[in-house]
């Protein structure tokens, strides 16, 4: 069994060519199709990747960190 992806681009008239390569002609062949709506050339297709800018910062910590991690553990 061997995979052959082809992109094509379909004729007016809804028809594709497909040309088989010279080690399968003459051979009984299954053919499985998939219609994906495949992206053109040149375009930029990548997902966009959220902004968070406008949620980093800087927390402003007054105290001890070790000692409000220790209280907050004794509470438990």
């Amino acid at each position: 069994m061997e995979t052959l992806k082809i992109t094509a681009k379909s004729s007016k008239s809804g028809r594709i060519s497909i040309c088989i390569p010279p080690n399968l002609r003459s051979r009984k062949l299954e053919m499985i199709v998939v219609l994906n709506d495949a992206p053109s050339p040149g375009k930029n297709n990548s997902r966009k990747k959220y902004d968070f800018s406008d949620l980093a910062g800087r927390l402003r910590w007054k105290g001890n960190p070790v000692k409000e991690q220790r209280r907050l553990r004794n509470e438990w």
